[in-house]
């Protein structure tokens, strides 16, 4: 699985809207979709925002593991804004 597929299926099961990501990494939807499709490859800064969204380590995103690890993150309420 590429990491593309990672970041859309990891998007599906929280039930979360491109637009909803690209607004927490501060981008337009259609960048988002660029990333997630592969056409652009995504900056490590957002890879960053996005294990910290997802609260996963960057290996799972990247395929170099299929165990989903979970990190501690510091930006919970950020988070519950963007989703709420």
């Amino acid at each position: 699985m590429y990491y593309t597929d990672r970041m859309k299926w990891l998007r599906d099961i929280k039930n979360i809207t491109q637009k909803e990501i690209a607004a927490y990494l501060g981008i337009k939807q259609q960048q988002y979709a660029r990333y997630e499709k592969g056409i652009n490859v995504m900056p490590v800064t957002y890879l960053i925002k996005l294990c910290q969204f997802y609260n996963i380590s960057a290996d799972y995103i990247l395929g170099l593991t299929s165990k989903i690890e979970t990190i501690n993150t510091e930006n919970e309420k950020e988070k519950e804004l963007v989703i709420s």
